[in-house]
């Protein structure tokens, strides 16, 4: 068992939920309740790593965070090291290909809330922040446990960004689901067997504590 392969995939976990839920609250209420021009081809552009093989979106994020674009040059000169092939870059590459797991169930839960609550708490005098804290966010709560759910699990099992953005570094980029690949390639098939079934436990114990939660808070709510 490669430990230290899971270790840095749970922190990898851990850091890009951290990151990524509170930016998918923002930017998921923001697309429920704005009727812009354009909001159809922003959504989309959201979604693009749902349909893109995990290897365009990992070149596309070689390129971006290399030395030869104005990205990866200024971050260099900033922290004295490239993006590329480092636990930094695997945590940009994971916040950008798991947005669309953490905006979409943001978003529809804060659709679904209906308008008549927002009016009547404006109507009674509510601050627009005790709002949020008081009525949105309760209500949308399940969604945002979703999307936290599903970033998480994703980011466990992400595998073409990560080998493209990160290589198989040890201790540094390597995360299970590259190691799986590596005992695989050396016909390791017991430690593959054993890796790939951790992982399997974790992410189903993620899951149904997800549900377990999202059904309680339905109960109270209701």
């Amino acid at each position: 068992m490669d430990w230290d392969a899971l270790w840095l995939t749970l922190r990898l976990g851990v850091v890009t939920v951290a990151i990524l839920i509170p930016l998918a609250m923002i930017v998921g209420r923001w697309l429920a309740l704005t009727h812009i021009r354009g909001k159809g081809l922003l959504e989309a552009t959201l979604a693009l790593p749902l349909v893109l093989p995990p290897t365009v979106v990992g070149f596309y994020l070689l390129v971006a965070f290399g030395s030869g674009s104005w990205f990866g040059q200024t971050y260099q000169k900033l922290f004295g090291h490239a993006l590329v092939f480092t636990f930094e870059g695997l945590v940009v590459a994971s916040v950008i290909v798991n947005i669309p797991f953490a905006v979409q169930p943001v978003q529809r839960a804060f659709e679904s809330i209906p308008p008549d609550l927002r009016d009547a708490a404006a109507t009674c005098g509510m601050s627009w922040w005790r709002m949020i804290r008081k009525i949105e966010l309760p209500l949308a709560w399940p969604g945002i446990l979703t999307g936290l759910v599903l970033t998480f699990a994703h980011t466990l099992g992400e595998f073409g960004v990560v080998l493209m953005v990160g290589g198989s570094i040890p201790g540094e980029t390597k995360t299970v689901a590259i190691a799986i690949y590596d005992r695989v390639q050396a016909f390791d098939d017991v430690g593959a067997g054993r890796m790939a079934l951790l992982l399997l436990a974790i992410s189903l114990v993620t899951i149904a504590l997800s549900y377990i939660f999202t059904q309680r808070l339905g109960r109270r709510y209701a």
